[in-house]
Protein backbone atom coordinates (compact mmCIF):
# COMPACT_ATOMS: atom_id res chain seq x y z
CA UNK A 1 0.00 0.00 0.00
CA UNK A 2 1.46 3.34 -0.98
CA UNK A 3 1.07 6.98 -0.06
CA UNK A 4 -2.40 7.80 1.29
CA UNK A 5 -3.60 4.18 1.20
CA UNK A 6 -1.99 3.26 4.50
CA UNK A 7 -2.48 -0.05 6.32
CA UNK A 8 -4.59 0.99 9.32
CA UNK A 9 -3.60 -1.95 11.48
CA UNK A 10 0.10 -1.27 11.01
CA UNK A 11 -0.30 2.46 11.66
CA UNK A 12 -2.26 1.69 14.84
CA UNK A 13 0.40 -0.79 15.99
CA UNK A 14 3.25 1.69 15.43
CA UNK A 15 1.30 4.50 17.12
CA UNK A 16 0.85 2.23 20.13
CA UNK A 17 4.62 1.70 20.27
CA UNK A 18 5.13 5.46 20.25
CA UNK A 19 2.72 5.82 23.15
CA UNK A 20 4.75 3.51 25.39
CA UNK A 21 8.29 4.33 24.21
CA UNK A 22 10.66 6.31 26.42
CA UNK A 23 13.78 6.37 24.22
CA UNK A 24 13.28 6.53 20.46
CA UNK A 25 15.76 6.63 17.60
CA UNK A 26 14.58 7.90 14.22
CA UNK A 27 17.04 7.20 11.40
CA UNK A 28 16.40 9.38 8.36
CA UNK A 29 17.64 9.44 4.80
CA UNK A 30 16.93 11.27 1.57
CA UNK A 31 13.31 10.08 1.51
CA UNK A 32 12.67 12.19 4.60
CA UNK A 33 13.26 15.36 2.58
CA UNK A 34 11.56 14.21 -0.62
CA UNK A 35 8.37 16.00 0.43
CA UNK A 36 10.43 19.22 0.64
CA UNK A 37 11.10 18.93 -3.08
CA UNK A 38 14.57 17.47 -2.74
CA UNK A 39 15.20 14.48 -4.98
CA UNK A 40 16.58 11.36 -3.40
CA UNK A 41 20.27 10.83 -4.03
CA UNK A 42 19.47 8.36 -6.77
CA UNK A 43 17.92 11.28 -8.65
CA UNK A 44 20.02 14.40 -8.02
CA UNK A 45 20.76 15.62 -11.50
CA UNK A 46 20.65 12.00 -12.64
CA UNK A 47 24.05 11.49 -11.04
CA UNK A 48 23.40 8.11 -9.47
CA UNK A 49 21.38 6.82 -12.40
CA UNK A 50 24.19 7.34 -14.87
CA UNK A 51 27.31 5.23 -15.09
CA UNK A 52 29.65 8.23 -15.15
CA UNK A 53 29.63 12.01 -14.78
CA UNK A 54 30.22 14.38 -17.69
CA UNK A 55 33.95 14.13 -16.96
CA UNK A 56 33.92 10.33 -17.13
CA UNK A 57 34.14 9.66 -13.37
CA UNK A 58 31.83 7.51 -11.27
CA UNK A 59 29.89 9.88 -9.01
CA UNK A 60 31.52 8.33 -5.94
CA UNK A 61 34.89 9.41 -7.37
CA UNK A 62 33.70 12.88 -8.42
CA UNK A 63 32.29 13.51 -4.94
CA UNK A 64 35.31 12.21 -3.05
CA UNK A 65 37.79 13.88 -0.77
CA UNK A 66 40.60 12.88 -3.12
CA UNK A 67 38.88 14.61 -6.06
CA UNK A 68 38.41 17.75 -3.97
CA UNK A 69 42.17 17.81 -3.46
CA UNK A 70 43.24 16.98 -7.01
CA UNK A 71 40.51 18.58 -9.15
CA UNK A 72 38.37 20.78 -6.92
CA UNK A 73 36.45 22.25 -9.87
CA UNK A 74 35.07 18.79 -10.73
CA UNK A 75 34.15 17.93 -7.16
CA UNK A 76 32.52 21.32 -6.60
CA UNK A 77 30.43 21.02 -9.77
CA UNK A 78 28.46 18.20 -8.14
CA UNK A 79 28.67 19.53 -4.58
CA UNK A 80 26.97 22.69 -5.85
CA UNK A 81 24.05 20.72 -7.33
CA UNK A 82 23.34 19.07 -4.00
CA UNK A 83 23.95 22.25 -1.99
CA UNK A 84 21.69 24.36 -4.19
CA UNK A 85 18.83 21.90 -3.68
CA UNK A 86 19.29 21.94 0.11
CA UNK A 87 19.54 25.71 0.49
CA UNK A 88 16.63 26.40 -1.86
CA UNK A 89 14.09 24.24 -0.01
CA UNK A 90 12.63 24.06 3.51
CA UNK A 91 11.55 21.46 6.02
CA UNK A 92 8.25 19.63 5.64
CA UNK A 93 5.49 18.31 7.87
CA UNK A 94 7.40 15.09 8.55
CA UNK A 95 10.30 17.03 10.08
CA UNK A 96 7.83 19.01 12.21
CA UNK A 97 6.26 15.82 13.52
CA UNK A 98 9.60 14.36 14.61
CA UNK A 99 10.29 17.61 16.47
CA UNK A 100 6.85 17.38 18.11
CA UNK A 101 7.53 13.79 19.17
CA UNK A 102 10.78 14.93 20.78
CA UNK A 103 8.86 17.55 22.76
CA UNK A 104 6.43 14.88 23.93
CA UNK A 105 9.11 12.22 24.55
CA UNK A 106 12.33 14.04 25.56
CA UNK A 107 14.66 11.07 24.97
CA UNK A 108 13.97 11.11 21.24
CA UNK A 109 16.97 11.27 18.91
CA UNK A 110 17.33 11.70 15.16
CA UNK A 111 20.25 10.12 13.32
CA UNK A 112 20.24 11.66 9.86
CA UNK A 113 22.31 11.13 6.74
CA UNK A 114 20.81 14.31 5.26
CA UNK A 115 22.94 17.44 5.03
CA UNK A 116 20.04 19.88 4.52
CA UNK A 117 19.63 20.99 8.15
CA UNK A 118 15.84 20.56 8.02
CA UNK A 119 15.52 18.63 11.27
CA UNK A 120 16.97 21.49 13.30
CA UNK A 121 14.95 24.03 11.30
CA UNK A 122 11.79 22.18 12.29
CA UNK A 123 12.68 22.24 15.97
CA UNK A 124 14.45 18.95 16.69
CA UNK A 125 17.33 19.49 19.10
CA UNK A 126 18.76 16.03 19.56
CA UNK A 127 20.02 15.52 16.03
CA UNK A 128 23.11 13.61 14.94
CA UNK A 129 24.10 14.91 11.50
CA UNK A 130 26.36 11.99 10.70
CA UNK A 131 27.24 13.34 7.23
CA UNK A 132 27.54 17.01 8.22
CA UNK A 133 25.61 20.07 7.06
CA UNK A 134 25.79 21.63 3.59
CA UNK A 135 25.00 25.12 4.83
CA UNK A 136 28.46 25.60 6.26
CA UNK A 137 31.68 25.87 4.25
CA UNK A 138 35.17 25.87 5.70
CA UNK A 139 38.62 26.67 4.33
CA UNK A 140 40.82 23.64 3.69
CA UNK A 141 43.80 25.56 5.09
CA UNK A 142 42.96 28.26 7.62
CA UNK A 143 39.64 26.79 8.88
CA UNK A 144 37.71 30.01 8.19
CA UNK A 145 34.01 29.09 8.36
CA UNK A 146 31.09 30.75 6.59
CA UNK A 147 27.40 30.05 6.04
CA UNK A 148 26.18 29.51 2.49
CA UNK A 149 22.96 31.28 1.58
CA UNK A 150 23.12 30.71 -2.17
CA UNK A 151 25.13 27.95 -3.81
CA UNK A 152 24.28 29.39 -7.23
CA UNK A 153 26.33 32.50 -6.37
CA UNK A 154 29.52 30.58 -5.56
CA UNK A 155 32.47 30.54 -7.93
CA UNK A 156 33.46 26.94 -8.67
CA UNK A 157 35.58 26.10 -6.87
CA UNK A 158 35.06 28.80 -4.21
CA UNK A 159 38.23 30.19 -2.68
CA UNK A 160 38.85 31.48 0.83
CA UNK A 161 38.83 35.29 0.97
CA UNK A 162 41.34 35.17 3.84
CA UNK A 163 44.07 32.87 2.49
CA UNK A 164 43.09 32.02 -1.09
CA UNK A 165 42.79 28.26 -0.62
CA UNK A 166 39.87 26.10 -1.67
CA UNK A 167 36.77 26.10 0.49
CA UNK A 168 34.79 22.94 1.16
CA UNK A 169 31.35 22.16 2.56
CA UNK A 170 31.24 20.67 6.04
CA UNK A 171 29.88 17.40 4.72
CA UNK A 172 31.40 13.95 4.44
CA UNK A 173 32.62 13.22 0.92
CA UNK A 174 33.24 9.70 -0.35
CA UNK A 175 36.37 8.21 1.17
CA UNK A 176 36.37 10.54 4.18
CA UNK A 177 35.90 9.71 7.84
CA UNK A 178 32.74 10.65 9.72
CA UNK A 179 32.87 13.84 11.84
CA UNK A 180 34.21 13.03 15.34
CA UNK A 181 31.55 14.97 17.27
CA UNK A 182 28.72 13.21 15.43
CA UNK A 183 30.42 9.84 15.80
CA UNK A 184 30.83 10.33 19.54
CA UNK A 185 27.15 11.24 19.92
CA UNK A 186 26.15 8.23 17.81
CA UNK A 187 28.23 5.85 19.92
CA UNK A 188 27.09 7.37 23.21
CA UNK A 189 23.39 7.19 22.45
CA UNK A 190 23.44 3.73 20.87
CA UNK A 191 25.31 2.42 23.92
CA UNK A 192 22.50 3.73 26.12
CA UNK A 193 20.03 1.85 23.92
CA UNK A 194 16.54 2.59 22.66
CA UNK A 195 13.18 0.94 23.15
CA UNK A 196 11.99 1.82 19.62
CA UNK A 197 14.00 2.27 16.41
CA UNK A 198 12.36 3.75 13.29
CA UNK A 199 14.07 3.89 9.90
CA UNK A 200 12.63 6.51 7.51
CA UNK A 201 13.37 7.04 3.84
CA UNK A 202 16.78 5.40 3.62
CA UNK A 203 18.15 2.41 1.75
CA UNK A 204 20.43 1.79 4.78
CA UNK A 205 23.43 0.86 2.65
CA UNK A 206 25.92 2.26 5.17
CA UNK A 207 26.69 -0.17 8.03
CA UNK A 208 26.37 2.53 10.72
CA UNK A 209 22.86 3.36 9.44
CA UNK A 210 21.71 -0.26 9.31
CA UNK A 211 23.37 -1.30 12.59
CA UNK A 212 20.89 0.27 15.08
CA UNK A 213 17.98 -1.45 13.33
CA UNK A 214 19.70 -4.82 13.12
CA UNK A 215 20.94 -4.67 16.70
CA UNK A 216 17.50 -3.70 17.99
CA UNK A 217 15.98 -6.59 16.05
CA UNK A 218 18.48 -9.03 17.56
CA UNK A 219 17.67 -7.75 21.06
CA UNK A 220 13.90 -8.01 20.60
CA UNK A 221 13.42 -4.22 20.54
CA UNK A 222 10.57 -3.04 18.27
CA UNK A 223 11.68 -1.78 14.85
CA UNK A 224 9.77 0.09 12.16
CA UNK A 225 10.51 1.07 8.56
CA UNK A 226 8.78 3.87 6.63
CA UNK A 227 9.82 3.60 3.01
CA UNK A 228 7.97 3.16 -0.31
CA UNK A 229 10.54 0.58 -1.42
CA UNK A 230 12.79 -2.10 0.00
CA UNK A 231 16.03 -1.47 1.86
CA UNK A 232 18.90 -3.32 3.47
CA UNK A 233 16.98 -3.48 6.77
CA UNK A 234 13.50 -4.34 5.49
CA UNK A 235 13.82 -7.97 6.53
CA UNK A 236 14.77 -7.00 10.07
CA UNK A 237 11.84 -4.75 10.99
CA UNK A 238 8.67 -5.69 12.84
CA UNK A 239 6.44 -3.17 11.05
CA UNK A 240 6.66 -1.68 7.55
CA UNK A 241 4.71 1.29 6.22
CA UNK A 242 5.23 1.56 2.47
CA UNK A 243 4.66 5.27 2.12
CA UNK A 244 6.25 8.66 1.76
CA UNK A 245 7.65 9.87 5.06
CA UNK A 246 5.41 12.90 5.59
CA UNK A 247 2.23 10.95 4.82
CA UNK A 248 3.06 8.10 7.20
CA UNK A 249 4.25 10.40 9.98
CA UNK A 250 1.12 12.53 9.76
CA UNK A 251 -1.05 9.42 10.16
CA UNK A 252 1.04 8.26 13.13
CA UNK A 253 0.95 11.69 14.73
CA UNK A 254 -2.84 11.92 14.50
CA UNK A 255 -3.22 8.65 16.39
CA UNK A 256 -0.44 9.44 18.86
CA UNK A 257 -1.74 12.94 19.65
CA UNK A 258 -5.30 11.65 20.02
CA UNK A 259 -4.14 9.10 22.60
CA UNK A 260 -2.54 11.87 24.69
CA UNK A 261 -5.45 14.33 24.49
Amino acid sequence: MLQDDLPAATVDAVAALLQTARRILFITGAGMSADSGLPTYRGIGGLYERKDTDEGFPIEVALSGRMLQSRPEVCWKYIAQIGAACVGARHNRGHEILAAIERAIPDTWVLTQNVDGFHRDAGSRQVIEIHGNARSIVCTRCSRRDTVSDYHALALPPMCPACGHVLRPEVVLFGEILPPEATEAYERETRLGFDLVVSIGTTSVFPYIAAPVIEAHEQGIPTVEINPGDSEVSRFVDHRIRSRAAVALQALWQRFAASRA
